[in-house]
């Protein structure tokens, strides 16, 4: 079976995501990779495993789930066919930053991101 992607990110949605990223780097003993507008990345643990990543959002942890994942696509129409095939369903098409993405779930549910590979990330200091 072809995969219809690759697991890139695991991304957690919370208010301070610097803190997040110092408690996990220590945790997990890895450094910040990037900053990147309102996210913090980390190095992944091993080659070719996804990324952690911290999103700043303003709303609190109610219902939705702070933790969602990204799957990095060639080709997000296809990838987004895909999934309606395998049984979920696309919840919306938008873009972030210049960056189409779309928010789809699976059978459950549960939110993900499709999302086209990204350019290599520039690393800026925190404030910068």
């Amino acid at each position: 079976m072809t995969p219809i992607g690759r697991l890139s990110h695991i991304v957690v949605d919370c208010a301070d995501p610097e803190r997040l990223a110092r408690f996990w780097t220590d945790a997990l003993g890895i450094e910040v990779a990037a900053h990147w507008n309102q996210y913090v990345i980390l190095t992944p643990t091993s080659e070719g495993a996804p990324a952690l990543a911290f999103q700043e959002v303003a709303e609190a942890k109610q219902t939705k789930n702070r933790v969602h994942i990204d799957l990095e696509v060639a080709d997000l129409e296809v990838a987004a066919a895909e999934v309606e095939r395998l049984g979920g369903a696309v919840a919306a098409a938008v873009e972030e930053d210049g960056v189409a993405v779309r928010v789809a779930t699976d059978p459950e549910g549960n939110e993900f991101c499709l999302v086209r590979k990204l350019a290599p990330l520039k690393r800026r200091r925190p404030g910068s």
